[in-house]
């Protein structure tokens, strides 16, 4: 079984909101899906990024897969990370 790690839209029209999903790849991008591992709001200011890292890694291990997209947010949200102490 193929396993992605995706984003899926449940915001309302010209307010995207994003659940990151786990799911099958020949499930529908609304469709079901194995766990919901965090959230990402594009709207706020700043923008909102929040994941489990734990199940994220779980989920990785088991050969899970993540989008282009959700990798680059990954990868943006980790340099975020080691760039804010240095700020403080």
């Amino acid at each position: 079984m193929a396993v992605h790690i995706r984003l899926s839209r449940i915001g309302a029209k010209k307010r995207p909101f994003y659940r990151i999903i786990v799911a099958d790849h020949r499930s529908p991008n609304g469709g079901r899906f194995l766990e919901n591992i965090g959230t990402y709001d594009p709207t706020s200011e700043p923008t909102e990024f929040a994941i489990d890292a734990d199940r994220l890694a779980y989920w990785r291990s088991k050969g899970a897969q993540p989008s282009a997209t959700l990798d680059q947010l990954i990868k943006r949200q980790a340099r975020a990370a080691v760039a804010e102490p240095a700020a403080k």
